[in-house]
């Protein structure tokens, strides 16, 4: 990636990504009628998550009407959207919203992503995870304090990794915690999903890699390793994977970690749509990107995932 189209990148992270929860979430032609769910949040960490006790600075939401993004998560949640009882698959998929791990795109690559999901028999859980510490006393100090961090970041590489080890904690935590939680949220623990976006899908992917708690099927949207491509180990579950081909911002990152996957004797499934740039969430452009969902669904059910296990 070139210095100016990097640049792009982290600006896209600050300010492309919230502007994604402008718009409602895609209709899908795999239409299910609207069944009651329950919504429960609950902490990652018991007690101060590890590696953040000396952090200080308040959760923030930077914009307004649908273009929120938020800031210095400190205290990671999920929120699990568990389908009605009539419906319900037994799978659970946990989704990583994107933010360049400054900020999170909560809405259209979270909770707009969950509730399409749970509406489909699957308990969707939205991993809210903690992002790097800006200062700021006011929207306009944070908000100059996220683009100095992203310009940090442009300017030296390794910042990125270091900017998401907290995030990646937390990923592998999400898969401990819902796994835990399975009996109680009527999943099965051998049929837990993790789908992350951009930053997010940096997430899925070093949480499928690393052996901690490795989920048992990942589907990184857009997402890729970033600066380079981690050694691929044996045990991987399958992925999914899905990208514009006019992404200039990610897209070489993505094929590489794909090239890297089939390298190792993977056969990843990857989607690679006409149009639709980087960062498109749930949000409908015209484009075969706008179907990236109804494609996941249809992996899902390949998978054998989307009707209760036998």
């Amino acid at each position: 990636m070139s210095r100016e189209n990097l640049k792009s990148f982290i600006v896209l992270c600050l300010v492309g990504t919230a502007a994604l929860g402008s718009t409602a979430a895609q209709e899908s032609r795999i239409s299910k009628p609207e069944l009651a769910t329950t919504t429960r949040v609950i902490s990652l960490w018991p007690g101060i998550a590890p590696g953040s006790e000396q952090w200080k600075q308040q959760e923030a939401v930077l914009g307004s009407s649908g273009m929120e993004t938020t800031v210095n998560v400190t205290t990671p949640t999920l929120t699990a959207y568990l389908p009605d009882s009539t419906v319900a698959t037994g799978t659970a998929v946990i989704i990583a919203p994107g933010g360049g791990f400054v900020g999170l795109s909560i809405k259209s690559e979270g909770h707009d992503v969950a509730k399409w999901l749970v509406a489909r028999g699957f308990a969707a859980i939205v991993l809210k995870y903690r992002t790097k510490q800006i200062e700021g006393k006011d929207a306009a100090e944070l908000g100059q304090s996220a683009r100095a961090a992203f310009m940090a970041q442009l300017n030296n590489h390794a910042l990125i990794a270091e900017d998401g080890k907290y995030g990646i904690a937390d990923g592998i935590q999400a898969v401990k915690v819902v796994r835990a939680h399975a009996s109680e949220w009527g999943i099965s623990p051998d049929r837990v999903v993790f789908t992350g976006f951009s930053a997010g899908g940096m997430i899925t992917e070093l949480t499928a890699i690393l052996p901690d708690a490795r989920p048992n099927y990942a589907a990184p949207i857009y997402g890729a390793t970033f600066p380079e491509v981690p050694p691929i180990p044996q045990g991987l579950p399958p992925f999914f994977m899905a990208m514009a081909q006019d992404d200039t911002l990610a897209g070489s990152y993505i094929v590489h970690f794909y090239d890297a996957l089939k390298a190792a004797g993977y056969k990843p499934e990857f989607h690679i749509y006409n149009a639709g740039g980087h960062g498109w969430g749930m949000r409908k452009q015209g484009t075969t990107s706008d179907h990236w969902i109804d494609e996941f669904y249809f992996w899902l059910e390949e998978q054998g995932l989307t009707r209760p296990p036998r």
